[in-house]
């Protein structure tokens, strides 16, 4: 076997675990969410997980970035051509939430993996990279501090995405609440 099909099978087996983890996080939630059901729900064997992540914490990262990765690229196409501002805000926070109910095991790694020290950086390098692409939004809109509003906003997006996950899904009270944080 060719180093190049060697790659691309270890890549769709990275993947297949992760495809897993993501759909155990939604029946299970990360506390439930045992290596060993890893494994039987990607039908793999158990040192393949080993093999792929070096603990439980890498995997966790690993499903983290997986979900942050498709929702950034979901936001860069709801956003694509808009301009800097209020309405491009609205469209990337609702692009987010989106993802966040397609997704509905991004729940787990929303509230319960937030004390694991690997996801606790991943979480801030995120919230940094929000924070860079958000700001010109809030500049444009003649705010006085970008970089502080952009954060905030970052929080908002993210506790009105736990609300549509606790209360079961699309839910306009909430999006609406978060729409009145900016000013038309």
């Amino acid at each position: 076997m060719s180093p190049g099909v060697r790659q691309q099978r270890a890549a769709a087996t990275r993947q297949q675990l992760i495809t897993a983890g993501l759909s155990l996080a939604e029946r299970t939630g990360l506390a439930g969410m045992s290596v060993n059901l890893i494994v039987a729900e990607a039908g793999v064997a158990k040192g393949t997980f080993f093999h792929h992540f070096r603990d439980r914490s890498q995997f966790l990262l690993a499903l983290h970035t997986e979900f942050h990765d498709r929702a950034f690229a979901e936001i860069d196409k709801r956003i694509a051509g808009m301009a800097p501002g209020r309405a491009r805000l609205l469209a990337a926070a609702n692009a987010y939430l989106d993802e966040c109910l397609r997704h509905r095991g991004v729940r787990a790694l929303l509230l319960e993996a937030r004390v694991d020290p690997t996801i606790i950086e991943a979480i801030a390098s995120r919230n940094s990279k929000v924070v860079q692409l958000t700001s010109p939004d809030f500049a444009a809109m003649g705010r006085a501090h970008p970089e502080p509003s952009a954060a905030m906003w970052n929080s908002a997006v993210v506790e009105a995405a736990i609300l549509e996950l606790n209360q079961g899904g699309h839910q306009p009270h909430v999006r609406k609440a978060l729409a009145e944080f900016l000013p038309a």
